[in-house]
């Protein structure tokens, strides 16, 4: 057999699959004669097709030395390229061959995606335009370009390739995979679930499919699904660690910690470095209530993810809950966050156009992940309920990934609504420029899902925070933070604060049960014979410290019990364990779960006096135990989240049941449980005293909150700021 026949033969086996009787044959040829330049061509074109992308760079670069000068050695050549992880030298090579075949769009398609990969998104979306200009029906173009827009933020473009996509090729998983990522990424979950159902279909044992389809499904809801589906992909793929990493998220949505601590730990051992298991594992160790092992892992996601501002605010939220961090350490994340994610726009901000008019009506836009039945979500209703229409206008930029009842009422109240989801930050600054947003508040600090990043873009010309938690998130662009005088003395500076604190009178937030709330029971004491003391605060704020707080009350007083909310399975092990070393008998301690809100606040009719923990306060907790009839003592701390029990208490005229220290702490228990009379008087006359106090005055905490945004306007407008720049 001749060279040509030989070549023709192994050209042939290639067309149809046979890459190793193509690779044989090719083989052959070379060794008769070593120069054959297709023949090396075509077997860098099988390396590359196996995965020996380094082989296959050498080899086409052999073949265009000996003369192959083929546009398409080159295109293909800039394919292996990329593909070896070498994108610079990829964009060469495909740059060459458009420029001997400048009508090629395979050569454009691959010089996108060299561009891509090298981070210049941009100038790829431009070579994929250009593709489909020379080739309108180009299914992986428009696939890449998808892709491209997606990474850019721009995904409604994005889902917009890729339905052409699928237009031309319907049978493409992949592409069925890359919608439903798009999808999520609008918070549209069930139009993402069944674009990766279509693609499990059309092939049934795809894992990346099925982990994608477990993100989708947990963020609508649906964990046990969600479960599955990740593990299905891990069957698939034992070595896969995002599917681990979110195996483990699902699980831990579900209060199985133990469970989602072993997947996280799994992805871990398989890759050390993929920083959002880290940051899912510190969160995990959160709320258990391990602040400072939480700490040390969102440390490491940030060693390996420096650009994580989720993981960021989480190691600064975690930092306010553990009892013994340097005080300066707050301050120097905060400064270290603003390095990383404020610093760098500073010079892309632009002046503000706001017309500088000091008595106008103003456009003031709410920023947050939790217009939802959410703690925040509630606290802000009676607020936009009271909200002079005729004095200011409402808008809120949603971050909402599953809307709810008080989303819908919340929304019925706003001049304007926009969903946030899938939106980069710097778009999202820039709509909110467009809109003219005069005052911007952000009600997250370092909470999940914040898009503080956005305000570090300075979109309006007054930007506030309030209410993601009583503090600070250190932005030098956030010039005023809502607090009061409890929270934040006058005189006494915050170390962690880099805004102007404002201080309204009364109470920083305003509470509504919304709805229907349980009858006040009779003092269970009354009829137990003995004291029952209780926390439902969130896990996270209860730490060791606070636990031996707890059981100097306990014993201080016989026979007591301590109703407390916390997760199961090792979490409850960690706090039986603590308190039967301690001498307190396992009957004493009821630990509790999460549950609906009727059935939470039932519990207080089984509770006489609650337990505030620290140095995180209770909020909500608070206001819900002082709703149902039980008084809660509370032990200030120096920072703001430290004094919010005595801002609650302080408003509502409980300032009695402040301590100043432990052992005042214990020694008002010990009174309180000792006064039975002045326990069922109190169970009977807090939720009027409530009603009646500033607490729950909506329509005077709306006056004191618009008086506050007055205020800052005309700051703005007598600074000179508020001169016209357009």
């Amino acid at each position: 057999m001749t060279v040509p026949q030989a070549l023709q033969i192994a050209l042939q086996h290639h067309r149809s699959g046979r890459l190793a009787d193509a690779e044989s044959l090719y083989r052959q040829i070379l060794a008769a004669q070593p120069n054959h330049a297709e023949a090396l061509y075509h077997l860098g074109l099988v390396a590359h097709q196996v995965g020996s992308h380094d082989h296959a760079v050498e080899l086409i670069r052999q073949s265009i030395a000996l003369g192959w000068h083929d546009p398409v050695a080159y295109s293909n050549l800039g394919e292996a390229l990329r593909a070896s992880g070498r994108p610079g030298e990829a964009i060469v090579a495909c740059r060459r061959a458009i420029e001997l075949q400048p009508d090629y769009p395979n050569a454009h398609n691959n010089l996108g995606t060299a561009l891509k990969d090298h981070g210049e998104l941009d100038e790829a979306i431009t070579a994929y335009r250009r593709a489909l200009a020379l080739q309108p029906d180009y299914p992986e173009a428009l696939s890449n370009l998808g892709a491209a827009l997606s990474d850019q933020g721009q995904l409604d473009e994005a889902i917009a390739a890729y339905r052409r996509a699928l237009a031309l090729r319907p049978d493409s998983p992949e592409i069925h995979v890359n919608l439903g990522a798009a999808l999520a990424g609008l918070g549209r979950f069930d139009e993402a679930v069944a674009a990766y159902r279509h693609a499990l279909e059309l092939k049934s044992d795809y894992p990346e499919a099925h982990n994608n389809l477990g993100i989708a499904l947990r963020a609508r809801g649906s964990l046990d699904e969600a479960v599955a589906a990740c593990r299905r992909a891990v069957e698939l793929k034992p070595n896969y660690p995002k599917a681990y990493n979110n195996l483990g998220a699902a699980l831990a949505d579900q209060g199985r910690f133990e469970e989602a601590m072993a997947a996280f730990r799994h992805a871990l051992q398989l890759k050390p470095d993929l920083a959002d298991a880290h940051n899912n594992l510190g969160t995990a160790l959160r709320d258990q209530g391990l602040p400072h092992e939480a700490i040390a892992a969102y440390r490491r996601a940030l060693q390996f993810k420096p650009e994580d501002a989720g993981a960021h605010s989480n190691l600064i939220l975690a930092l306010h809950l553990h009892p013994h961090h340097d005080t300066g350490t707050i301050p120097d994340e905060h400064q270290r966050w603003n390095r990383q994610f404020s610093d760098p726009v500073k010079e892309f901000v632009r002046p503000q156009a706001n017309d500088p008019t000091a008595a106008r009506r103003l456009r003031i836009g709410y920023v947050s992940p939790d217009f939802r039945d959410h703690p925040v979500g509630r606290y802000l209703l009676p607020l936009l309920e009271r909200h002079d229409r005729e004095q200011f206008e409402i808008l809120c930029y949603s971050g909402v990934a599953r809307p709810d009842w008080l989303t819908g009422r919340l929304r019925a109240l706003a001049g304007g609504w926009r969903t946030t989801l899938g939106i980069s930050d710097a778009r999202l600054a820039e709509m909110i420029r467009e809109d003219r947003v005069d005052i911007l508040v952000d009600l997250a600090l370092h909470t999940l899902e914040n898009r503080l990043p956005v305000f570090a873009h300075r979109p309006a010309p007054v930007q506030v925070t309030w209410l993601g938690y009583p503090g600070s998130p250190g932005l030098p662009s956030i010039g005023y933070r809502l607090t009061d005088a409890w929270m934040d003395p006058p005189g006494q500076g915050t170390a962690s604060s880099v805004e102007e604190p404002v201080r309204l009178p009364g109470c920083w937030c305003c509470y509504d049960p919304l709805g229907e709330s349980p009858e006040i029971s009779q003092l269970p004491a009354a009829s137990t014979g003995r004291l029952t003391f209780g926390s439902l605060n969130h896990f996270a704020k209860v730490h060791e410290g606070v636990l031996a707080l707890w059981r100097r009350v306990l014993d201080a007083i016989s026979g007591s019990r301590l109703v407390m909310f916390c997760p199961a399975e090792s979490a409850r092990e960690r706090v039986r364990a603590f308190f039967g070393a301690r001498g307190i008998a396992a009957e004493r301690v009821e630990l509790v779960g999460h549950l609906p809100r009727w059935e939470y606040l039932r519990l207080y009719q089984r509770i006489d006096i609650g337990l505030d923990p620290l140095p995180c306060n209770g909020m909500t907790t608070t206001c819900d135990a002082v709703w149902m009839g039980v008084p809660v003592l509370t032990l200030p701390g120096e920072m703001p989240v430290s004094r919010a029990g005595l801002s609650l208490l302080s408003t509502i005229g409980l300032a009695k049941l402040v301590a100043q220290s432990e052992e005042d702490y214990v020694r008002l228990a010990v009174e309180l449980a000792a006064d039975l009379p002045r326990l069922a008087h109190l169970r009977t006359t807090l939720r009027p005293r409530m009603q009646a106090s500033p607490l729950m005055d909506a329509p005077r905490f709306a006056r004191n909150i618009e008086a506050a945004y007055r205020k800052m306007w005309q700051a703005w407008c007598a600074s000179g700021s508020g001169l016209r720049k357009d």
